[in-house]
């Protein structure tokens, strides 16, 4: 479908989700949450996607919500909850979303944008890029997933300095506490994240699901159940074609061809 306020790609077996409004550094708009959706949406359900990427255009990956959000001229409780519908859903479709989704941070992700990066299963960024949990500043409460996702990403102590301060943190920071995966240098970026994914897209794509929703349901689960957890995958997986594939080409000292059966 066309889009307007993000930019949509296909290649070699990934999905790029390019947020494009780099005149307000990639604000959330309704119409961007929209199409946000959307192209998640049309990225897990096509077979020929097995990872998506998320970035931004221009300087920013994303500075939350515009200002001029109609949420800040709410009146009501109501009118507020009605807006944060769209906010709330993103988080809920990259976490539900059965395939790696990695967030390439080519700038400022504060605010909502932070949370959409750390809604993600992997982050690598940019030696430019700041991560803020503004929301302290302008009075108003975390949103889009921060006060789940930043805890136990970085630990309790840490969210709650960040979440409470509305401090801004630079990328070497954010990758010392464990809010990120790597840094990259901002010219390399790009490049970087492509190879990235287009190695993870090779991988056996129902493992990869299988994985990505062992990891957080486990995080609510005690050892018993996680060891169950971990034995039916392998019932599933034993003896499949990609296992047998990935088998025979150890043996054959080559990389395997897996097409997710």
């Amino acid at each position: 479908m066309a889009y307007e306020s993000i930019i949509y790609k296909k290649e070699a077996g990934v999905a790029y989700i390019t947020f494009n409004n780099p005149k307000q550094m990639n604000s959330l708009s309704d119409q961007m949450l929209t199409e946000i959706s959307q192209a998640l949406d049309e990225a897990g359900k096509d077979p020929e996607v097995k990872v998506i990427v998320l970035t931004g255009s221009g300087r920013a990956f994303c500075s939350g919500a515009n200002l001029g959000h109609h949420i800040f001229k709410a009146t009501s409780s109501i009118e507020v909850r009605a807006a944060m519908a769209l906010f709330q859903k993103i988080p809920l479709q990259l976490r539900n979303t059965l395939k790696p989704i990695i967030a390439s941070v080519n700038g400022a992700a504060v605010g909502a944008g932070a949370n959409l990066a750390l809604s993600c299963d992997i982050i690598i960024a940019s030696d430019q890029a700041r991560f803020g949990q503004v929301f302290v500043n302008v009075g108003v409460h975390p949103d889009s997933g921060g006060i789940h996702f930043l805890p136990r990403a970085v630990g309790i102590p840490r969210a709650c300095e960040l979440l409470m301060t509305g401090r801004i943190i630079d990328a070497k920071e954010a990758e010392r506490i464990g809010m990120i995966n790597r840094i990259v240098p901002g010219e390399k970026l790009e490049a970087f994240t492509k190879e990235f994914a287009e190695n993870m897209a090779n991988g056996p794509p129902v493992v990869l699901s299988m994985i990505k929703e062992s990891i957080y349901q486990a995080m609510e689960m005690d050892l018993p159940m996680a060891l169950e957890r971990e034995a039916n995958c392998q019932a599933i997986l034993i003896n499949s074609e990609d296992n047998q594939e990935g088998i025979k080409a150890f043996l054959e000292k080559r990389k395997p061809i897996f097409k997710g059966k």
